[in-house]
């Protein structure tokens, strides 16, 4: 896989954020309009996308949560691309590039149905903290910290 910078304004980026939408509508049913509103990224965030020749497969960005801090958000693997650790790729390069642009922390919010990418940011060092605003009420919200 050729992994690319990107803005989250990129056709391929949204297209896979789609997928994404798809697939935790699918995990989590109705209760994901609750944290629909909460995955809208600005125009021009930072990403990373990941094609299989030439396909967009991968993608994965961050906004500013504070002013040392980032926010990991849109994470995503297509389906036949899983379990090849593309989503470490992406999530190493999210990391450096906070880092380049000066920031010494992530953040990230998942959800407990999504057991596989809580194991993903445990395995890359990431620790749990307690539920940050807007999830510090949603009881499916699993919230994560790493300093960089």
């Amino acid at each position: 896989m050729e992994f690319v910078e990107a803005s989250s304004s990129h056709t391929d980026f949204k297209l896979l954020t789609m997928l994404l939408d798809i697939e935790l509508v699918k995990r989590y049913g109705p209760e994901q309009k609750t944290y629909a509103m909460h995955n809208q990224i600005e125009i021009d965030e930072p990403a990373i996308i990941g094609y299989l020749d030439g396909r967009p497969m991968a993608c994965g960005c961050f906004r500013k949560f504070s002013e040392s801090a980032v926010e990991i958000k849109r994470m995503f693997v297509a389906e036949e691309c899983r379990r090849r650790g593309y989503s470490t790729i992406i999530l190493d390069q999210l990391e450096a590039l906070a880092r380049r642009c000066g920031f010494s922390c992530t953040v990230l919010e998942t959800g407990k149905g999504q057991p596989e990418a809580i194991g993903l940011y445990r395995k890359a060092g990431y620790q749990v903290i307690d539920n940050y605003p807007p999830y510090e009420t949603m009881n499916n919200s699993v919230c994560m910290q790493k300093k960089l």
